[in-house]
């Protein structure tokens, strides 16, 4: 089995195009799931939000569209598993030898969200999404650090790292698949993006990086 890792989309030309312009079309109107029933939608979006919440500092993740990045990441060769060795058998291992269940991302999370929903429906009595926020946290915790484990012998906590590998993805990534809306996760973090050069201002420390961020597509953030 291959490890599970994080997020490397296999494009070819023309579906970079395609990718591109159908983010493009979306950007400024409601986004509507394609891979995500509308009860794991809220499950998607009320986790990333708790994940990476709106603060002081910066935007959340709905703020961000990370649960469209990772709903688009559903319906690539990654999430389908397709670049991965898929045969049996699926024994139990070491950690050093990474992820071994049959349970492409995709999978991984159709069952995760129902093992999560089935843990607050017996425990509060509601869905994740229903939960205050404080209580969200104290469950994600939990699937974190305690042996809990879900649907079809998925550990809790490989589903919460999972999660939360493809909710920094979407904050960070190029806008280009999905996530980091307007660029903000970049701004956010001063980070130049896509430009040919910034090697003049690698060594300097202190002062801010003037010139702003750009995506692969050309989109600038204010003051690029």
């Amino acid at each position: 089995m291959t490890a599970l890792a994080g997020t490397t989309a296999f494009w070819t030309v023309g579906g970079l195009e395609g990718w591109r312009q159908a983010i493009a079309a979306e950007t400024n109107g409601p986004y509507t799931p394609r891979f995500f029933t509308t009860e794991e939608w809220r499950f998607i979006e009320a986790s990333c939000e708790c994940l990476f919440p709106r603060d002081e500092v910066g935007p959340g993740a709905r703020d961000l569209a990370v649960p469209r990045f990772i709903d688009r990441q559903m319906d690539t060769p990654w999430g389908r598993g397709a670049l991965w060795y898929m045969m049996a058998p699926f024994e139990a291992g070491p950690p050093n030898l990474g992820y071994q269940l049959p349970l492409a991302p995709r999978d991984l999370y159709r069952t995760g969200i129902a093992g999560a929903e089935r843990y607050c429906a017996k425990a509060y009595g509601k869905s994740f999404a229903d939960l205050d926020t404080d209580t969200q946290i104290v469950v994600l915790t939990s699937f974190e650090k305690d042996p809990i484990d879900l649907d079809e012998g998925l550990p809790a906590s490989l589903f919460f790292e999972q999660l939360l590998a493809n909710t920094l993805e979407g904050a960070f990534s190029d806008p280009l698949y999905g996530g980091n809306r307007h660029l903000g996760g970049w701004v956010m973090l001063g980070f130049p993006g896509a430009r040919a050069d910034f090697m003049d201002w690698v060594d300097q420390y202190g002062p801010s990086y003037p010139l702003g961020s750009v995506a692969i597509n050309g989109e600038t953030a204010k003051g690029a």
